[in-house]
Parts: structure tokens; C-alpha cells; sequence
């Protein structure tokens, strides 16, 4: 096991300009796609290359709360200037865009406050569901796809990519969760790791994890890490981020260009145009 901590930098001031930032979605693709699981039509935005980026089979990058009018613009954007400057090797973004937000991201909860967030919680098992068995294989015939795929988010979306990494591990390689919302369940997620990271002893994959100022999630973090740090597995590269320097409503601006790229590093000399 690779366990990478990072150091933290004081950019108050650069965080609070990219936070204020507007990012405008570049070229990309829209489809709808009917789900059996969660019983509704789902609205899909796809990120592809650039024309003139020459490539094989390309990696796919998920995002739950991936509409025009949620994270979707400033993920895609910010992967689209990476593969232009060469810094991001060329991949596909893949925005999820939400219906009931808060009923998707959530597992089942045993605690009162928790159940009051939204008329319906507990529904990640069926949008796992619909990402792995619909859209996953949708995208594979659309599109011309490798074999490594990621998921990236933030607060709950964040929860439901750390438990994707219990549930169904290999569903992806690449797991970036930005200030996950461990809190949910009373930590559930965290207290049972000890016990379920022997499972993931023969799994082959990254996981960024970084949280702000946040009492709620950091604590957490810091206990998850722990676990993973004691359960010593020799294929999983944890990257573990504290940013006590930002907030819940900047942490993904000011981290996603480093968490992807990170992740999905261009090969030395490869530019758009090679």
C-alpha cells in the first residue's frame, strides 16, 4: 500500500478567486437514458477529447450531480484545459445529471435527523445499481472507452463514492471524494472499516480523499485513514488531502484540477496536437 499525505498550503486567497469563478460547460454531448432501477429517465452529459487528440481506448471519469447546472461545467472545463496544456491525459467525463439528489447519494440510515434531509433517503444501491448495470454499459457502446474508469464528487456525492469503495470496489479504479459527508449514519461507513478493508486486500486502485474546515468530516477522514493505514493493503494508493485552509463550498474549485490530474497524468510530450 502506497498511504501519500499532502502537505497543506495556505491559499486562502487563491481558493476564494476560484471559488468566485464562473465556468461554462465546453463542448460536450446530452442523452437520456430510461432506468429500470430508479424508474425514471436520467439526462446524461458526456465530455469527449478534443478533435486532433490522438489516443486508444480512453479512461471514463463518472460524476453523480453532473448537469449543466450542477458540477458538471467546471469538472468538464477543467479536464478539457488539462488535455489541451498536456497535462491530463485524454479522458471521457461522464456528468450524472440528479433527480432527487439526496435520495441517490445516501445509503440506509438508522438516524432521525439524517431521514429529515429529504422525503426519501437510502436509495444509493439502486443508483450503484443503474451506474454499473445501464449507464456504464451504455457509454461502452457509445463511446470508444478503456478499461479504467473513475467517480469523482463532493459532500454527498463524496459519501457515495466511499461507499462504492465497500460496496463494489471494482465497479472503479479511481475513487476521488471530495469532503464526503462520512457523518451520514453516524459515521457508519467509518466505524465498520476496520472490519470490511480486509475484503478489499486484492483490489487494484487510487483513492483521493481531502476535507476542509469541517468538524463533521474531518475527524472522520482522519479515523478512515487510520483504518486503511492499520489494514496495511498492498494494492490500494490512498492519497489522504486535509485543507483546513478551505470550505465545503470551495474545496471542489480549488482541488479538482489537482485530484484529476494526479489521476490521470498525460504521458511526457503528448499535447493535443501530437
Amino acid at each position: 500500500m502506497t498511504f501519500l499525505r499532502l502537505p497543506i498550503l495556505a491559499l486562502l486567497a487563491l481558493a476564494s478567486n476560484v471559488l468566485h469563478a464562473v465556468e461554462s460547460a465546453p463542448p460536450h454531448e446530452t442523452f437520456q437514458l430510461e432506468s429500470r432501477h430508479l424508474h425514471e429517465r436520467r439526462t446524461i452529459n458526456v465530455y469527449v477529447p478534443p478533435d486532433g487528440v490522438k489516443t486508444g481506448e480512453r479512461p471514463v471519469l463518472y460524476m453523480p450531480d453532473g448537469g449543466v447546472a450542477e458540477d458538471f461545467p467546471h469538472v468538464a472545463a477543467t479536464v478539457d484545459a488539462g488535455i489541451r496544456e498536456g497535462r491530463i491525459a485524454p479522458l471521457l467525463v461522464v456528468g450524472i445529471e440528479n433527480t432527487q439528489r439526496r435520495r441517490d447519494m445516501t445509503g440506509p440510515t438508522e438516524v432521525d435527523s439524517d431521514k429529515q434531509i429529504a422525503p426519501v433517503v437510502g436509495g444509493s444501491a439502486a443508483f450503484r445499481a443503474f451506474i454499473a448495470e445501464e449507464l456504464v454499459p451504455e457509454i461502452e457502446r457509445r463511446y470508444r472507452t478503456g478499461p479504467s474508469r473513475g467517480i469523482i464528487g463532493e459532500s454527498l456525492a463524496g459519501l457515495f463514492i466511499v461507499e462504492t469503495l465497500f460496496e463494489q470496489p471494482a465497479l472503479f479504479d479511481t475513487y476521488i471524494a471530495l469532503s464526503p459527508s462520512l457523518w451520514w449514519n453516524d459515521a457508519a461507513l467509518t466505524r465498520s472499516a476496520a472490519a470490511r478493508l480486509p475484503d478489499l486486500r486484492k483490489l487494484q486502485a487510487r483513492v483521493y480523499i481531502a476535507w476542509a474546515d469541517e468538524p463533521n468530516i474531518g475527524p472522520h477522514a482522519e479515523a478512515l485513514g487510520a483504518a486503511v493505514r492499520q489494514a496495511a493493503l498492498p494494492r490500494l494508493r490512498w492519497t489522504a488531502v486535509p485543507r483546513p485552509d478551505l470550505h465545503h463550498g470551495n474545496i471542489y474549485l480549488t482541488l479538482e484540477k489537482e485530484a484529476i490530474g494526479s489521476a490521470y497524468p498525460a504521458r511526457p510530450g503528448k499535447t493535443q496536437s501530437d
